[in-house]
């Protein structure tokens, strides 16, 4: 089976984390794994101890939070891989959202999540990249969400005690009411370039986001493109109305949507774009936001 590092958000699903740690053990030594366990203690602190345990040659790292850790563990074991090959990833959902878990065929229930680790079979999967000129890139594994998604992101830091799809369906609500605004959008991808004012446009390497929103029905981590859904400016009626398409994933047909594929795309507006990725805030007034595909870049335990 190999070495395995298990690295604990407690702070994952508003203190879910924290909570599951007991059954997490026992789950874990029931299927005979043998792990080191360490908790976060702040914000990309689960990116540095990955780094950390890569380098001290654990063979599986394993995330147990939700979107935001999974992607910090991601964003460590990638500095390690410039220097060779990292090692392989396991995920065990226990947060707010767990869509990129969900992307990669894992199962919300604890006990199985762990016997997806102690069975160690692997899949190779494909990740994006999001750049901001100026700052560092940052690898993603589920989605980069512009616009609307990136206010509802937003809107979830204030709420303490929901999880899951309440949360994020409560948060969509607010947003709506709020005065989201819609800027002026230029989108290039393909050779082909749009420019409209735009409600929201996300990126998605998985199908899922906000704990259960379809949004990209089609999309694949291993087909090597990144799945794009561009929803031009609506009214708010008709943005409650889209919300049950979307939980659903049939609004790809819907006169406001516009979905494709891609290798890459680059966002840009003079007014400024909020972005979320992977569920945790990437920027609040962007000029720009590039998204690449990286393919096969990353071994999962499925």
């Amino acid at each position: 089976m190999g070495s395995i590092k298990l690295i604990l958000n407690p702070a994952a699903g508003r203190g879910y984390g924290a909570r599951a740690e007991p059954r997490l053990r026992e789950c874990l030594e029931a299927e005979g794994v043998d792990f080191d366990l360490v908790r976060t203690q702040g914000p990309w602190h689960a990116a540095e101890l990955a780094k950390r345990a890569a380098e001290d040659g654990f063979e599986t790292i394993v995330g147990a939070g939700g979107d935001g850790t999974a992607n910090e563990v991601i964003n460590g074991l990638m500095e390690v891989s410039q220097n060779g090959n990292a090692p392989r990833m396991g995920v065990i959902p226990a947060g707010s959202g767990s869509d990129f878990a969900s992307g990669i065929g894992l199962p919300p229930d604890l006990r199985e999540a762990c016997r997806r680790i102690a069975c160690q079979e692997i899949k190779t999967i494909d990740l994006g990249r999001v750049t901001i000129p100026g700052r560092r890139p940052r690898y993603f594994g589920n989605v980069v969400g512009v616009g609307f998604d990136g206010a509802v992101v937003i809107e979830t830091l204030s709420m303490k005690r929901l999880r899951g799809l309440p949360l994020y369906f409560l948060a969509v609500l607010k947003t709506i009411l709020l005065n989201f605004e819609t800027p002026m959008t230029t989108i290039k991808f393909n050779k082909q370039q749009m420019e409209l004012p735009v409600t929201m446009v996300t990126v998605s390497n998985g199908p899922r986001e906000g704990g259960g929103f379809i949004i990209a029905p089609e999309a694949n981590p291993h087909d090597g493109l990144l799945d794009l859904c561009i929803a031009r400016k609506v009214s708010r009626l008709t943005i409650l109305g889209l919300l049950p398409h979307f939980l659903r994933g049939t609004h790809t047909g819907l006169d406001p949507v516009t979905m494709d594929r891609a290798p890459g795309v680059t966002i840009s507006s003079p007014d400024g774009l909020v972005a979320h990725v992977d569920g945790e805030v990437l920027c609040r007034d962007a000029p720009e936001i590039r998204c690449e595909v990286v393919p096969g870049v990353l071994d999962v335990c499925v």
